[in-house]
């Protein structure tokens, strides 16, 4: 590196640290502290990760992006998505690379993975086998311009609230560092009642792909993870049809879609090798089978008490006020 592209760097590294400094700030969950960027809360590696995707990622036209919120069932649509996209890739299920590599790791986050600097993958851009998956948690307001141009598609995720905060909260705790202590239950909601949790708030970021999945149908599809649970078989034709990548009459009664979804079931990637034993991540390390909790509607029950219930209802019925959007916060087949 020549002093030119060191002194650049050092001037990109000062601006950034100015740019940090200049951002409101609230105690974080997982990192000392969450910045406001854009409208929503990140740490400060995030931010120079997001910074980055939207300076630099060029989307092609048959890309495809798994989007959602933090815990609303990104490791379940990564490989739902994967294996409906590359079946032809990989007809037999007996040698499919789910069965040896995490989701995430075949379905890599632009924020944590591709331009993250701890994790550098830029340089593999180019080697992508297309069509090109990519996973995220930026809001669609952040997202890198070039995705909103093109032709990309994306696949979006969502989960009641409720579920969502229990599912953050307890892997927070999981993967939380050494330096910091366990994040208390009540201390955690009130941050999320006010929107303050990465990529938050949660509400904002549903609403912004659900008005551009009615905006652009064929550019957002809009899903919620309990309608899939629901009816996978449904969803996963819907995901197929939507990409562009439609299941023929031959293949769906050879049972194709069936093995997709055995294949890439909660119960079957939970007891793989490579999500009990293995790792993601070189900065912070955390274990893949922290990806792999309950998979159920309703959990949130055994951890809020009534007047949480009462006081993040009266959020979310605010929040989400004229948008026609709600959610089911229990699982039909039990009595919550």
């Amino acid at each position: 590196m020549d002093e030119k592209e060191v002194s650049e760097e050092n001037k990109a590294s000062q601006d950034f640290n100015e740019l940090i400094v200049s951002l409101p700030r609230e105690k974080g969950w997982i990192t000392p502290y969450l910045h406001l960027f854009q409208g929503f809360w990140y740490s400060s590696s995030e931010i120079q990760a997001i910074s980055t995707f939207q300076n630099h990622f060029q989307a092609k036209d048959n890309d495809i992006v798994v989007a959602s919120v933090p815990k609303s069932g990104t490791t379940w649509l990564k490989a739902l998505t994967f294996a409906i996209v590359k079946r032809e890739n990989f007809p037999s299920l007996e040698n499919h690379p789910l069965l040896v590599f995490n989701p995430h790791e075949l379905v890599p986050p632009f924020e944590f993975v591709i331009y993250d600097e701890t994790n550098w993958q830029v340089h593999e851009l180019p080697k992508m086998p297309e069509p090109r998956i990519f996973g995220t948690h930026v809001p669609f307001p952040s997202l890198a311009k070039s995705i909103k141009e093109t032709n990309t598609k994306i696949v979006y995720i969502c989960r009641n609230l409720f579920d969502t905060f229990i599912s953050t909260w307890v892997f927070v705790n999981r993967i939380m560092p050494e330096f910091l202590p366990a994040l208390p239950l009540e201390e955690a909601f009130e941050r999320y009642c006010k929107g303050i949790i990465g990529f938050g708030p949660s509400w904002n970021h549903i609403l912004g792909y659900w008005r551009e999945s009615i905006a652009r149908p064929d550019k957002v599809l809009f899903l919620k993870y309990e309608d899939v649970k629901e009816d996978v078989v449904f969803n996963v034709k819907k995901i197929a049809e939507f990409l562009g990548y439609p299941f023929t009459k031959e293949e769906e009664s050879n049972g194709v879609i069936e093995n997709i979804i055995k294949l890439c079931s909660f119960e079957n990637m939970k007891e793989l090798k490579v999500n009990k034993c293995g790792t993601m991540g070189k900065g912070r390390i955390v274990e893949n089978k922290y990806f792999f909790r309950k998979a159920e509607i309703g959990d949130w029950v055994n951890y809020f008490s009534p007047s949480m219930v009462e006081k993040l209802s009266k959020i979310i019925e605010e929040k989400l006020s004229g948008s026609d959007l709600s959610f089911r916060v229990y699982d039909l087949n039990n009595s919550i």
